[in-house]
């Protein structure tokens, strides 16, 4: 998989707060999963790969709801994803 990418058009400018922010990666990483075609039940297993084993189902939800996670959490979800990177564009 490779980094998701947006139209230019219809992106926002960089976050200026925590909750812009939140709302962004959250967003983010919920495209990133459609793109992959990958539902919270399989991305709990491959986080499990990846040494994530308390991660469920419902844990994926409540953290995508709120949109605060670890970068832990990120960057092995955008592992589990095989994703190239993340660009800020992109956010």
């Amino acid at each position: 998989m490779t980094a998701v990418k947006y139209d230019r058009a219809s992106q926002m400018q960089i976050a200026k707060t925590e909750e812009e922010w939140a709302e962004k990666v959250r967003t983010y990483l919920k495209a990133a999963l459609k793109e992959a075609d990958v539902g919270y039940v399989e991305l709990a297993k491959r986080l499990k790969k990846h040494g994530f084993k308390d991660e469920t189902e419902a844990s994926i939800t409540a953290k995508l709801k709120r949109g605060t996670f670890t970068a832990i959490f990120l960057l092995a979800v955008l592992a589990a994803l095989e994703a190239e990177g993340v660009r800020l564009e992109d956010l």
